[in-house]
Protein backbone atom coordinates (compact mmCIF):
# COMPACT_ATOMS: atom_id res chain seq x y z
CA UNK A 1 0.00 0.00 0.00
CA UNK A 2 1.11 3.58 -0.84
CA UNK A 3 0.74 6.12 1.81
CA UNK A 4 -0.35 8.65 -0.86
CA UNK A 5 -3.55 5.42 -0.01
CA UNK A 6 -3.87 6.60 3.29
CA UNK A 7 -5.49 9.93 5.13
CA UNK A 8 -2.64 12.37 5.99
CA UNK A 9 -1.79 11.76 9.68
CA UNK A 10 -4.01 8.96 10.35
CA UNK A 11 -2.64 6.02 12.48
CA UNK A 12 -2.44 3.84 9.43
CA UNK A 13 -0.59 5.75 7.52
CA UNK A 14 2.10 6.42 10.88
CA UNK A 15 1.75 2.32 11.20
CA UNK A 16 3.10 2.55 7.15
CA UNK A 17 5.59 5.31 7.54
CA UNK A 18 7.08 3.28 10.75
CA UNK A 19 7.35 -0.05 8.77
CA UNK A 20 10.08 1.65 6.30
CA UNK A 21 12.22 2.15 9.75
CA UNK A 22 14.25 -1.07 9.89
CA UNK A 23 17.38 -0.48 11.74
CA UNK A 24 20.02 -0.75 13.04
CA UNK A 25 19.28 0.55 16.08
CA UNK A 26 22.37 1.86 18.01
CA UNK A 27 24.10 4.47 16.36
CA UNK A 28 25.71 7.64 17.85
CA UNK A 29 23.98 9.66 15.08
CA UNK A 30 21.10 10.62 17.04
CA UNK A 31 20.53 12.84 20.03
CA UNK A 32 20.94 16.35 21.72
CA UNK A 33 24.60 16.68 20.58
CA UNK A 34 22.74 17.21 16.93
CA UNK A 35 21.84 20.14 18.06
CA UNK A 36 24.97 21.01 20.50
CA UNK A 37 27.86 19.45 19.38
CA UNK A 38 29.44 19.92 22.89
CA UNK A 39 27.60 17.76 24.50
CA UNK A 40 28.81 14.47 22.78
CA UNK A 41 31.69 15.59 25.24
CA UNK A 42 29.21 15.04 28.06
CA UNK A 43 27.94 12.00 26.06
CA UNK A 44 30.99 10.58 26.22
CA UNK A 45 32.65 10.89 29.26
CA UNK A 46 30.43 8.15 31.34
CA UNK A 47 28.69 5.43 31.09
CA UNK A 48 25.20 5.61 29.34
CA UNK A 49 21.84 4.45 30.80
CA UNK A 50 19.97 2.13 28.87
CA UNK A 51 16.40 3.37 28.69
CA UNK A 52 12.95 3.04 26.44
CA UNK A 53 9.91 5.34 25.62
CA UNK A 54 6.97 4.57 23.81
CA UNK A 55 5.79 7.05 20.83
CA UNK A 56 2.06 5.96 21.49
CA UNK A 57 -0.35 7.04 18.63
CA UNK A 58 -4.05 7.42 19.03
CA UNK A 59 -5.75 5.81 16.76
CA UNK A 60 -8.80 8.45 16.34
CA UNK A 61 -11.43 7.84 13.64
CA UNK A 62 -9.93 11.38 11.57
CA UNK A 63 -6.74 12.11 12.62
CA UNK A 64 -4.04 10.65 15.32
CA UNK A 65 -2.88 12.04 18.10
CA UNK A 66 0.48 11.62 20.59
CA UNK A 67 -0.07 10.38 24.10
CA UNK A 68 2.22 12.64 26.71
CA UNK A 69 2.88 12.44 30.16
CA UNK A 70 4.04 15.40 32.76
CA UNK A 71 6.26 14.43 34.96
CA UNK A 72 5.86 15.04 38.17
CA UNK A 73 7.84 17.79 40.08
CA UNK A 74 8.81 15.62 43.04
CA UNK A 75 11.41 13.54 40.55
CA UNK A 76 14.81 14.34 40.41
CA UNK A 77 15.52 13.71 36.92
CA UNK A 78 13.82 15.76 34.29
CA UNK A 79 11.05 17.07 36.93
CA UNK A 80 8.23 18.45 35.24
CA UNK A 81 8.39 18.45 31.89
CA UNK A 82 6.66 16.60 29.32
CA UNK A 83 7.53 13.35 28.56
CA UNK A 84 6.89 10.30 26.79
CA UNK A 85 5.93 7.18 28.95
CA UNK A 86 9.34 5.33 29.42
CA UNK A 87 12.18 4.61 31.99
CA UNK A 88 15.21 2.59 32.85
CA UNK A 89 15.36 -0.61 31.34
CA UNK A 90 15.81 -3.43 33.78
CA UNK A 91 16.86 -6.88 33.86
CA UNK A 92 13.38 -8.21 33.70
CA UNK A 93 12.87 -6.87 30.09
CA UNK A 94 13.88 -8.83 27.34
CA UNK A 95 13.62 -6.19 24.84
CA UNK A 96 13.19 -2.37 24.61
CA UNK A 97 10.06 -2.83 23.39
CA UNK A 98 9.28 -4.81 26.60
CA UNK A 99 10.74 -1.83 28.72
CA UNK A 100 8.49 0.59 27.08
CA UNK A 101 5.26 -1.33 27.37
CA UNK A 102 6.35 -2.11 31.24
CA UNK A 103 6.72 1.40 31.94
CA UNK A 104 3.23 2.31 30.13
CA UNK A 105 1.38 0.62 32.62
CA UNK A 106 2.87 1.61 35.63
CA UNK A 107 3.29 5.04 35.13
CA UNK A 108 -0.59 5.76 33.13
CA UNK A 109 -2.25 1.95 33.41
CA UNK A 110 -2.12 1.83 29.72
CA UNK A 111 -2.47 -2.24 29.54
CA UNK A 112 -0.18 -3.83 26.44
CA UNK A 113 -3.76 -5.17 24.88
CA UNK A 114 -4.60 -2.09 23.86
CA UNK A 115 -1.62 -0.89 22.22
CA UNK A 116 0.23 -2.59 18.78
CA UNK A 117 4.22 -2.17 18.50
CA UNK A 118 4.85 -0.99 14.61
CA UNK A 119 8.36 0.15 14.44
CA UNK A 120 11.46 1.23 16.27
CA UNK A 121 13.58 4.77 15.71
CA UNK A 122 17.31 4.94 16.34
CA UNK A 123 18.80 5.13 20.09
CA UNK A 124 18.61 8.74 21.47
CA UNK A 125 21.85 10.08 23.25
CA UNK A 126 20.95 12.63 25.63
CA UNK A 127 23.31 14.99 28.13
CA UNK A 128 21.91 13.35 31.16
CA UNK A 129 23.78 10.02 29.93
CA UNK A 130 21.26 8.27 29.03
CA UNK A 131 20.47 6.04 25.56
CA UNK A 132 17.04 5.87 25.25
CA UNK A 133 15.33 3.47 22.42
CA UNK A 134 12.53 5.17 20.95
CA UNK A 135 9.71 2.39 20.41
CA UNK A 136 6.60 3.60 17.88
CA UNK A 137 3.16 1.74 18.42
CA UNK A 138 -0.47 2.66 17.84
CA UNK A 139 -3.15 2.77 20.35
CA UNK A 140 -6.54 1.94 20.51
CA UNK A 141 -9.10 4.81 21.57
CA UNK A 142 -11.55 3.95 24.73
CA UNK A 143 -8.68 3.25 27.11
CA UNK A 144 -9.04 4.27 30.74
CA UNK A 145 -5.68 5.21 32.00
CA UNK A 146 -4.52 4.54 35.77
CA UNK A 147 -2.12 7.39 36.59
CA UNK A 148 0.84 6.96 39.14
CA UNK A 149 0.57 10.47 40.47
CA UNK A 150 4.40 9.47 42.61
CA UNK A 151 5.46 9.82 38.79
CA UNK A 152 2.95 11.34 36.58
CA UNK A 153 1.34 14.89 37.25
CA UNK A 154 -1.11 14.96 33.75
CA UNK A 155 -1.74 12.72 30.72
CA UNK A 156 -2.83 14.75 27.55
CA UNK A 157 -3.19 14.31 23.66
CA UNK A 158 -1.27 16.71 21.00
CA UNK A 159 -2.67 16.04 17.22
CA UNK A 160 0.22 14.22 15.57
CA UNK A 161 -0.01 16.99 12.80
CA UNK A 162 0.79 19.74 14.53
CA UNK A 163 3.92 18.12 16.52
CA UNK A 164 4.93 16.90 12.63
CA UNK A 165 4.35 20.48 11.07
CA UNK A 166 7.81 21.98 11.39
CA UNK A 167 6.63 25.65 11.71
CA UNK A 168 6.23 24.03 14.72
CA UNK A 169 9.27 23.02 15.85
CA UNK A 170 11.39 26.11 17.63
CA UNK A 171 14.90 26.10 17.84
CA UNK A 172 15.92 27.88 21.05
CA UNK A 173 19.32 28.07 23.28
CA UNK A 174 20.16 28.58 26.94
CA UNK A 175 23.40 28.66 29.11
CA UNK A 176 24.34 25.42 30.69
CA UNK A 177 27.59 24.84 32.47
CA UNK A 178 28.75 28.12 30.89
CA UNK A 179 27.95 26.97 27.83
CA UNK A 180 25.20 27.84 25.02
CA UNK A 181 23.25 24.48 24.58
CA UNK A 182 20.16 24.39 21.77
CA UNK A 183 16.89 22.21 21.60
CA UNK A 184 13.83 21.61 20.34
CA UNK A 185 10.71 23.74 21.27
CA UNK A 186 7.28 22.44 20.56
CA UNK A 187 4.82 24.63 23.13
CA UNK A 188 1.17 23.42 22.42
CA UNK A 189 -0.30 24.78 25.49
CA UNK A 190 1.38 27.40 28.24
CA UNK A 191 1.06 24.72 30.49
CA UNK A 192 2.24 22.14 28.37
CA UNK A 193 5.63 22.56 26.78
CA UNK A 194 7.24 20.37 25.06
CA UNK A 195 10.90 20.67 24.73
CA UNK A 196 14.43 19.05 25.32
CA UNK A 197 14.56 14.98 24.68
CA UNK A 198 10.84 14.78 23.98
CA UNK A 199 11.19 17.42 21.11
CA UNK A 200 14.86 16.37 19.80
CA UNK A 201 12.62 12.70 19.70
CA UNK A 202 9.59 14.23 18.14
CA UNK A 203 12.29 15.99 15.94
CA UNK A 204 13.74 12.89 15.11
CA UNK A 205 10.60 11.16 14.65
CA UNK A 206 9.46 14.35 11.65
CA UNK A 207 12.91 13.76 10.42
CA UNK A 208 12.50 9.80 9.07
CA UNK A 209 9.56 9.47 8.51
CA UNK A 210 7.24 12.71 7.42
CA UNK A 211 10.24 15.27 6.20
Amino acid sequence: MESTALSPYSAADFRWRAARETGPFRSDDHGDHLWSPEIAELIGARPLREAAVLVPVVDHPHEATVLLTKRTERLRSHSGQVAFPGGRIDPVDATPEDAALRETLEEIGLPRSQIEIVGRMPDYLTGSAYRIAPVLGVVRPGFTLSVNHDEVDDVFEVPLRFLMDPGNHHRHSAIWQEKERFYYDMSFEPQRRIWGVTAGILRMLYNRLYK
